[in-house]
């Protein structure tokens, strides 16, 4: 934990959400489920903000466990609270909806896994999840046979999970006619039909699953050099990332301190009333009282 944070359970009530996100009902379902049987897993953030002398606070990430709880009759819930500026809190919370879109659907294929080895059934893990049966089984008959390339492309959306389990348990000279059969009932169409024939001549010529360490496009193993070579692509990409972030960063305050002094000029807010512009965003104007 770092410096100036700390878990405490505050009132839900006293929680405010400045950007609220509309939410996938079924998503919300599971996670609200998630929450009633195996409880939170994370706090969520929040920032202090106090309003007339009382304590309150602004949502910086976890809206979905906030709500989950609220649809549960909670009035507590466990929090981290932190100082963050405006901006480190919408680059908290992208970081967060960054790393679940990543994550969310592996994580998911190691929670079947795991509950299977701890002795539960299908019921009870399609109930657990939120998936239906027929999924986990698949999905578990993916993971008993090895087939990492199958699984990422179910996690990734690019092949149903039953078309997946078929190309797993046909043999190679029947792949094709699976594929004709996927396309006739339009579960593979397009691009996901072109993806799932690269992925079958992969599979083919390079195995189930994924062999351990680098290695090239080819197959063979990355020499030290060419692996030093592309560690230092990757760090120069990220360092020209972190230069166009920073200088996003300075334009838009360069932005919010001209606007705000422009606020203050009379003439400049009669022209803006006159043509009827006199009004800002929510966002915006908030920003501007915090750095005014």
């Amino acid at each position: 934990m770092g410096s100036g944070q700390s878990i405490e359970m505050i009132p839900i009530g006293a929680i405010d959400v400045v950007n609220p996100r509309a939410r996938n009902r079924r998503i919300f379902k599971e996670i609200v489920t998630s929450v009633a049987e195996l409880g939170l897993k994370r706090p969520i953030t929040v920032k202090h903000k106090f309003d007339n002398g009382e304590p309150r606070y602004e949502l910086v990430c976890g809206q979905g466990r906030l709500e989950a709880y609220q649809a549960l009759g909670q009035r507590e819930i466990p929090a981290v609270i932190v100082d963050a500026t405006n901006e480190d809190s919408a680059i908290m919370s992208l970081v967060e909806n960054c790393a679940r879109r990543q994550h969310r659907s592996i994580d998911l294929l190691h929670d079947i896994e795991g509950l299977r080895q701890r002795g539960y059934e299908f019921d009870d893990i399609a109930r657990k999840t939120g998936l239906t049966v027929e999924y986990v089984k698949g999905v578990n008959s993916l993971l008993e046979g090895g087939e990492h390339r199958l699984l990422r492309a179910v996690e990734a959306g690019q092949m149903p999970v039953s078309v997946a389990v078929v190309i797993a348990q046909a043999q190679d000279s029947d792949v094709q006619d699976v594929l004709q059969q996927a396309y006739e009932e339009k579960l593979l169409r397009g691009q996901r039909l072109l993806a799932a024939k690269k992925l079958i001549e992969q599979r083919r010529r390079r195995g189930k699953g994924y062999r351990a360490g680098p290695r090239r496009p080819d197959g063979t193993p990355l020499s030290s050099n060419a692996l030093l070579r592309t560690y230092r692509q990757d760090v120069d990409r990220k360092r020209i990332l972190i230069r166009k972030s920073n200088s996003t960063k300075a334009r838009l305050v360069f932005i919010l301190e001209a606007l705000r002094k422009l606020l203050t000029e009379p003439d400049f807010l009669e022209l803006l009333q006159t043509e009827k512009l006199d009004t800002l965003p929510k966002n915006l104007a908030l920003r501007l009282d915090d750095q005014g």
